[in-house]
């Protein structure tokens, strides 16, 4: 079967290889696609040699047409992602929108029953709060509320009007497992007391790996979160992960008091179907400690000048 993943370089797709590679078929085929730079290209070094490389952009349908030749799925994670998506809407739009137009209109071209597999997110059931009691079902009604969740509503009926084969899988929150220098100011628009469905990354890649084998998956939206073990509150969530990286917890004020788009979703059908729930928020937690390794403990002598650094990115942070 020849699989073709697009943002096979992010966290979600890096996650997604990991699974395929591990699967060590000679049935599978895999070709990824992602814009060329350093960092990329780092990455597709280190590939086995039998992962074929398609470096382009998704606005060009030269290069997504010779992407999908031959392809029999195509799982599709490039995506622009808040805080760009909200602070560059037009460029959101070609690459999130135009992108995955692009690719449904080469697998019509190919006049193949090939199956696209697509990315979407929690965050189109909008704000949770009240009269949204949990959990969230793939039935519910969807809310634009912002750019991102707005692209993401109009692929997903893009989608489900073309007459191609398709799946569609909504994620709850998916940190990476990896040691950035960033701190993503979004992170304070989420209340502490919001519901937050934790969902490991590697976990994640394992959904989408089966889900390029399941016919029974097809025409369904599938909600991906960790289950019961993994619904948590922001508050948990925030203060676990911080302690995690050696900074501690920042106070209250510095959080958003409003609703935000995450909450617990029942996941019953997509864990029958694809069998992908294996790690819990803990268990992610201890692996990013080792992660950090005794980085920590230099963090947490300069966790003072940090947690200053990171309250002057709050826009609810008074001192």
């Amino acid at each position: 079967m020849k699989i073709l993943l697009t943002g096979a370089f992010g966290n979600i797709g890096t996650s997604t290889l990991n699974n395929f590679i591990s699967k060590g078929s000679s049935d599978i085929k895999l070709s990824c696609f992602d814009i060329k730079n350093e960092l990329n290209e780092k990455k597709a070094s280190v590939l086995p040699e039998n992962i074929s490389i398609f470096w382009g952009d998704l606005r060009n349908t030269a290069d997504v047409d010779k992407a999908v030749n031959g392809q029999d799925a195509v799982i599709h994670l490039a995506f622009i992602i808040p805080p760009l998506s909200e602070s560059k809407p037009d460029f959101a739009k070609e690459i999130n929108i135009t992108g995955t137009k692009n690719i449904i209109e080469a697998i019509k071209k190919q006049n193949r029953d090939i199956k696209m597999i697509f990315a979407s997110s929690v965050s189109v059931f909008g704000p949770a709060g009240p009269g949204k009691e949990p959990p969230r079902k793939a039935s519910d009604e969807v809310i634009a509320s912002d750019n991102y969740t707005a692209n993401k509503i109009e692929c997903e009926n893009m989608l489900k009007s073309s007459g191609i084969k398709w799946i569609i899988t909504r994620f709850g929150s998916v940190p990476p497992l990896a040691i950035s220098g960033d701190f993503n100011p979004m992170l304070f628009e989420i209340s502490l007391d919001s519901r937050v469905e934790f969902v490991h990354t590697m976990d994640v890649g394992l959904a989408l790996a089966n889900a390029a084998f399941c016919d029974e998956c097809v025409n369904k939206i599938l909600l991906i979160g960790g289950g019961k073990k993994c619904q948590i509150y922001q508050s948990e969530f925030i203060s676990k992960f911080l302690e995690a990286t050696g900074i501690g917890m920042l106070p209250e004020s510095a959080f958003s008091k409003k609703p935000y788009y995450t909450d617990w979703m029942d996941t019953g059908e997509s864990q029958a179907l694809l069998k992908y729930q294996r790690y819990t928020f803990d268990d992610y937690i201890e692996e990013f400690k080792k992660l950090v390794g005794f980085k920590r403990y230099f963090i947490k002598l300069l966790s003072p000048l940090i947690k200053k650094s990171l309250l002057a990115k709050s826009p609810y942070y008074k001192k």
